[in-house]
């Protein structure tokens, strides 16, 4: 058995209710498995949903709505044209966290050398942000973890 390692990085409060909306429901996880297939800096329509998954417009509506509550998804309006008339319609994006989770779901080959990159230098960041935070609170100072990254990357 292959093991990969995954990183998710959960705000603390609300980390039950997410894993539970998330990985608590089929469609749910496949509204993330489609992102993944549409990119996973790319937006996603409900319409969209509705025709690719075989879920109720019920049920998909009330997994976007939690997912942006929930904040796994950022939700914003656009304007559209169809048939010669022009309708608002809601447009769905992965937000930082929501990539996190997606990501688990996505298999290696699926990802792009670029998003590869892009995951690792965010991954980065994101860990060396709360490992300077942590230092601070343990009074640790910073040249110390400096030395430690230097000696690392030799």
């Amino acid at each position: 058995m292959r093991l990969h390692p995954y990183v998710v990085f959960l705000p603390s409060e609300q980390k039950t209710k997410i894993l539970s909306a998330i990985f608590g429901s089929k469609s749910a996880v496949d509204t993330l498995r489609f992102s993944l297939s549409r990119g996973i800096s790319n937006k996603i329509y409900q319409k969209d949903l509705v025709k690719e998954l075989p879920y109720s417009n019920k049920t998909i509506i009330g997994n976007l709505k939690s997912l942006t509550n929930l904040g796994v998804l950022m939700e914003s309006m656009e304007k559209m044209e169809t048939d010669g008339r022009i309708v608002w319609v809601k447009a769905y994006q992965l937000s930082d966290a929501g990539r996190w989770f997606a990501l688990l779901l996505a298999e290696e080959k699926d990802l792009s050398e670029k998003e590869k990159a892009e995951i690792l230098q965010s991954i980065f960041k994101t860990y060396v942000r709360w490992m300077k935070d942590l230092s601070e609170k343990l009074h640790i100072n910073k040249q110390t973890l400096e030395k430690i990254f230097i000696e690392e990357m030799k």
